[in-house]
């Protein structure tokens, strides 16, 4: 892989106010409008005083004078893949490590603080074995990379051979290649549980051809699913040919991945053993989330026995080698680092921009608490976890940056304090993520946002397994976003997902375009649609507003909620365009008899009937001495409803007279109907 290949999609221009702004891949960004016509109050009249000249050209030039004295001190260091930590760190002697360049600059900071200092990255693969880290020290720090600077979390690999491993199924002998992985250790990891349920971890090892991702020896083979033939506790029946199932008896560690009992949870697990005579696998403990569930998919994982096709790998930990069959000539890698490239703590002003991070087994960048961190143009890819992770603090941006081939979600943001609702005013905005969700495939979300107050923006998210965006928390606003083709894999799922809680409110869905969502898969017993915005179990105080649904499946649900508002939106050919239940009078009254304790769980959480929870969400105070388990003062209102689909799905008794319901149109065999 070549490094240009890593370039952002976009190309960066300076704005008026000096920010980076970028326009990323194919997605069409928001614009300027015009600039107002100058006024003679502007004091650009001729006519007018020159006084407001005169004080204006006095600041310009005490400002210039200012930035010239500053730029004085401030430094740049150069790092460069060959360079010399004995160098001057010039840009004709540049460093070979980003850890010496930042400890110089600490010691610059020390006798000029205040001074904002750069450190300019060189084309070429910076090869990372552990993380860079930038603390309280570093504040006022920015990392800036040129055209073809690569952040590798991986190790080339060379020197490969035609494989005679005897383990190889009969069609790969003569296609399969082997390269020795001696002297790499952090190479040859074993596999971890992961999954929907179980905390984050490092991926294990991966194999890259040509930037790509490979995958590891299955069956069977690309996309596709074999089904739990019978299920019992700890263990599965499988219709699987009786050879291959011998051959899978002896492998050194078979694993299985797949959606065990429901559609919205996959799990990865370690087989312990394989009865060939009753054909069942028996999986270690704790046999996936919630057991195993007859004809739910499955497919068998880490086997050379199954190495039969191009683009599939195997890594023999104990001989240290990895086989595979290579689909073309191209680079190949082998990601080793399993802690992210750049962590951030504590520091405020801190900037990352234009620099490609790939092919690592961690996060790409974490950030936590500090003020005012921007990750600005940079490429994520191919990373075994999430791209970019933001815990804590104030006003962290995450601008114009691609993301893709992730082993986990796109970027992760959380900060805000939920007992005060004082926000904390992160943003992820005009970012192109896809292709996330590779290892774990479900509530792995493009964007995924937790807290009070943040904001996601002009992105595109698409091609994905599950969710696009993944919420909880108050007050967050979600505009000008494009989302589509996800939800692939998936049933009773949501593009934009928020649910179970009865405090998380104030949240405003606005001017987003939803298309092509929709079910992918068929069930004959369980709910397998597939929503673009998904309130589901009671989920409260959330605002819908203007958006375009075109192809998004059962759109808009309101899955038992208070006080949700549709307003002002375009439904073209979803079936239905709107659902509205009343789920905690039927199904799910367990949360509010007492059975299940979840609900008034959350709601004692936070001072849900004292302020700032009182004032800002007047129903909230009261709610439990107002029929908590009915589903109130939702709106749906002046909403425009185009095609054959059902307009609204009414369940549980609901209707025009249980819900407000004003000003809507329907557009059906070309005339217009009100409801």
């Amino acid at each position: 892989m070549s490094p240009s290949t890593l370039e952002t999609q976009g190309r960066l221009v300076e704005s008026a106010r000096g920010e980076p702004s970028f326009r990323a891949g194919s997605q069409a960004r928001a614009k300027e409008g015009p600039r107002s016509a100058r006024s003679p109050s502007d004091g650009l009249d001729p006519t007018a005083s020159s006084a407001p000249m005169k004080t204006l050209l006095i600041t310009l030039a005490a400002t210039l004078s200012l930035v010239g004295a500053r730029a004085v001190h401030a430094r740049e260091l150069f790092v460069s893949p060959d360079g010399n930590d004995a160098h001057s760190g010039s840009r004709f002697h540049p460093l070979a490590t980003l850890e010496i360049a930042r400890d110089r600059l600490r010691s610059e900071s020390l006798s000029r603080p205040g001074v904002r200092h750069t450190v300019i990255i060189r084309a070429g693969d910076h090869v990372r074995t552990q993380t860079l880290e930038l603390d309280a020290r570093d504040s006022g720090l920015t990392l800036r990379g040129e055209s073809g600077a690569r952040i590798l979390g991986a190790r080339r690999l060379t020197g490969w051979t035609p494989s005679r491993d005897p383990r190889l199924p009969e069609a790969a002998r003569g296609q399969v290649r082997e390269v020795s992985l001696a002297g790499l250790p952090e190479a040859m990891k074993p596999l971890q549980r992961r999954g929907f349920g179980v905390a984050p971890a490092p991926a294990s090892p991966e194999l890259f051809v040509s930037g790509r991702p490979q995958t590891l020896a299955r069956w069977p083979n690309g996309d596709s699913w074999s089904r739990l033939a019978s299920a019992a506790d700890g263990r599965f029946g499988v219709s699987v040919d009786a050879a291959r199932l011998a051959r899978w008896a002896t492998a050194a560690e078979p694993w299985v991945h797949g959606y065990w009992t429901y559609d919205w949870a996959d799990s990865h697990e370690r087989v312990r053993a394989i009865d060939t005579a009753s054909q069942t696998l028996v999986t270690e403990a704790p046999h996936g989330v919630y057991g195993y569930k007859a004809g739910q998919r499955f497919y068998a994982l880490n086997l050379v026995e199954e190495l039969d096709a191009p683009g599939e790998y195997w890594i023999d930990s104990k001989a240290a080698k990895l086989l595979a069959w290579l689909p073309d000539s191209g680079e190949t890698l082998v990601s080793t680092l399993e802690t992210p490239f750049v962590q951030v703590r504590g520091a405020s002003d801190v900037r990352i921009e234009r620099l490609a991070f790939a092919a690592s087994r961690g996060d790409g960048i974490r950030v936590e608490v500090g003020e005012r961190v921007v990750i600005a143009g940079c490429t994520f890819r191919g990373l075994g976890q999430s791209g970019i992770v933001i815990e804590g603090g104030r006003d962290h941006r995450v601008v114009s940056c691609d993301l893709f081939d992730l082993g986990e979600s796109g970027v992760m943001v959380s900060g805000g304090d939920r007992k005060t609702l004082e926000p904390a005013r992160h943003t992820v905005e005009n970012c192109d993520i896809h292709h996330h969700g590779r290892l774990c495939r479900t509530y792995r979300p493009a964007i995924g946002i937790q807290g009070v107050g943040n904001r996601a923006l002009h992105n595109r998210l698409h091609d994905a397994p599950h969710n696009a965006s993944l919420m909880g928390g108050n007050d967050h606003v979600v505009e000008f976003n494009e989302i589509f083709r996800v939800c692939t894999q998936t049933g009773d799922a949501g593009a934009v997902y928020m649910g179970r809680d009865l405090t998380m409110r104030g949240t405003v869905l606005r001017h987003n375009h939803f298309h092509d969502i929709g079910p992918t898969i068929q069930s004959k017993e369980g709910f397998v649609d597939v929503m673009a915005i998904y309130l589901d179990d009671c989920f409260c105080g959330t605002e819908i507003v203007g958006n375009v649904f075109e192809r998004a499946g059962r759109a808009a649900m309101i899955g038992g909620g208070r006080d949700n508002t549709l307003r002002g939106n375009l439904f073209i050919d979803c079936h239905p365009a709107i659902h509205v239940d009343a789920r905690g009078t039927g199904w799910a009254s367990f949360w509010f008899n007492g059975k299940d304790p979840f609900l008034m769980q959350g709601l004692q959480a936070v001072p849900y009937d004292r302020p700032p929870y009182a004032t800002r969400y007047p129903h909230l105070a009261t709610v439990l001495e107002d029929e908590p388990a009915k589903a109130k003062y939702n709106r749906i209102e002046h909403n425009v409803i185009v095609g054959r689909g059902k307009p609204i799905d009414w369940l549980d008794g609901l209707n025009e007279t249980t819900v407000t319901v004003t000003g809507n149109t329907v557009v059906t065999e070309g005339a217009a109907v009100g409801l």
